[in-house]
């Protein structure tokens, strides 16, 4: 941090962190001229919309850096995002410690989201299920339990949508790279979470 400002702007580093910002530009800039990605966008909005007012919830889950997209955006629902309103019902699977070690240690690693599901999920729920490479075990498997329990589900992926494409709608995102992937899931979720809550409390 003491370097002197006039010459970082020689080093590699300097260019490498502009490659790295024009890279997550790039992919932005192909969700834009993706009509269908933007019309799932919408309907997903407008799923979440009845979901809640049905007196349904929003449901996440991922693993790793999805986890940790899972929480972050299930929390703008229930605490606020752009503007104090009351919280909106939503939840990240997963986030009880002791649940996931008795649930992994009795049932296998791959059950963690599908037990939690079946204990709290109903069918005026939507379920987001986020996985860069849409091959992730245990959301194919609470995927496929989501549908069983006729929940409205809708993967977050990369640009190939892995086995999930096969299974459910799948937003893809048009990148193979897992950061850009999860930089354009975020994106998404603030997007919903934007529209829902203005939908749900200004109109």
């Amino acid at each position: 941090m003491n370097a002197p400002v006039g010459l970082l702007s020689t080093t590699p580093m300097f260019g490498e962190i502009k490659t790295h910002i024009r890279a997550s530009i790039a992919v932005k800039e192909a969700l834009l001229v993706d009509e269908k990605l933007l019309n799932q966008v919408h309907r997903l909005a407008l799923a979440c919309l009845v979901a809640l007012r049905s007196g349904g919830k929003i449901i996440f889950a991922g693993n790793g850096g999805s986890f940790a997209d899972a929480q972050h955006l299930s929390a703008e629902f229930t605490s606020r995002f752009l503007f104090d309103r009351a919280p909106l019902a939503s939840v990240a699977l997963a986030t009880n410690n002791s649940a996931i070690s008795a649930i992994a240690n009795d049932y296998g690693y791959e059950h963690v989201f599908v037990r939690e599901l079946q204990a709290i999920a109903k069918p005026e729920d939507v379920f987001i299920a986020i996985s860069t490479s849409g091959n992730s075990a245990n959301i194919l498997a609470a995927v496929l339990m989501a549908k069983e329990l006729g929940v409205t589900t809708i993967a977050w992926t990369g640009e190939s949508g892995g086995r999930l494409k096969q299974m459910c709608d799948c937003i893809c995102v048009p990148s193979p790279v897992t950061a850009r992937i999860q930089e354009c899931h975020i994106l998404i979720g603030h997007i919903v979470c934007g529209l829902v809550e203005y939908e749900y409390f200004q109109k």
